[in-house]
């Protein structure tokens, strides 16, 4: 793979060019793990180690070099790994807020789309999808929200109405990952070597959609548990994949538990329609069912409210 088919453009070489005169060389980290990274060179793929410099200048840990990363790199000396000098800066950062820990931790760097995946089976699950939609909101990237296993879920439809009302604007597509079509549909997404990351909860199937955008068994895939679609962690590090068509895709581990890191700038509140509406509601514990002077089904009966969108409110409303 080349650089230019991993999304270098003009602008990251007049970026780069500050460190070009030190002996540096450009890169992209298409792999993150416990002591070292994977970075694609135009010279081929090698494993480097960050400085310590760059380790002591971060002012947090997603200031640290991560995944999609584009990266000025010094060459490997005879007895040692190659060391990343210095982070490109970044036009996306999907930064989610660590597990059991009071800090950001960054998922992946310079994604132009994120395929938010979601299970039409136990694992669907509307207020978790918001919360991924906030999460990428953030980052600067697009949304694309991908239900998956449209083959085992009778109420596709239903469901889709459902999201649709959580996520208005945001293209969605209901799926099978097995489907080899699937490929051609989401192909147009990679057009110009833009770069797609793919999140989701163990289970939801990033995995085996990995596999059929990639056309080849790149991440090992496992079954969910029937009672709850629940799966195991098949995935055990973040990893960038070229695609054989043009474009890259990074699969994630899956997230069980999610919660944006919140920026200075307040994400807008999807539901400020329902909640204006029952500001003039005749009861202010009015829950929208069958009270007298309710102004939220006053507004469905004459249409200027989704009826669809007032069942999401209700589902996300203890999560809120």
């Amino acid at each position: 793979m080349t650089l230019a088919e991993l999304g270098w453009t003009q602008r990251l070489q007049g970026e780069f060019a500050v460190h070009a005169g030190h002996g540096l060389t450009p890169g992209r980290i298409v792999g993150e793990h416990r002591t070292h990274f994977q970075v694609a060179t135009d010279a081929g793929e090698l494993s480097a180690e960050i400085t310590g410099r760059l380790r002591n200048d971060a002012v947090q840990r997603s200031d640290l070099p991560g995944v999609g990363d584009f990266v000025a790199l010094r060459p490997a000396p005879a007895d040692g790994h190659a060391t990343i000098e210095a982070v490109l800066p970044r036009t996306s950062a999907l930064i989610r807020k660590a597990s059991s820990e009071d800090r950001p931790q960054l998922i992946a760097a310079n994604v132009e789309i994120v395929f938010i995946v979601m299970g039409l089976d136990g694992d669907f699950n509307l207020a978790r999808l918001e919360r991924f939609l906030t999460l990428v909101r953030e980052s600067g990237a697009q949304p694309v929200i991908v239900a998956n296993k449209a083959d085992l879920a009778p109420g596709a439809k239903a469901a889709l109405e459902l999201i649709a009302a959580v996520a208005p604007g945001v293209p969605i597509h209901v799926v099978s990952a097995r489907d080899p079509t699937v490929a051609a549909i989401l192909k147009p997404y990679f057009e110009g070597n833009r770069t797609a990351v793919l999140v989701g909860s163990s289970g939801a199937g990033k995995s085996t959609l990995t596999n059929l955008l990639l056309g080849r068994t790149a991440q090992a895939t496992g079954e969910v548990r029937v009672h709850d679609s629940r799966g195991r962690h098949t995935t055990t590090h973040r990893q960038l994949f070229q695609r054989p068509d043009g474009g890259s895709i990074i699969d994630t581990p899956g997230m069980r538990g999610l919660e944006a890191w919140t920026t200075a700038v307040p994400v807008p509140d999807d539901f400020a329609d329902i909640d204006a509406l029952a500001a003039s509601c005749k009861f202010r514990d009015c829950h929208h069912l069958s009270e007298p002077a309710c102004a939220v089904r006053a507004a469905i009966a004459n249409g200027t409210l989704d009826a669809a969108r007032l069942e999401v409110f209700k589902t996300t409303a203890p999560q809120r």
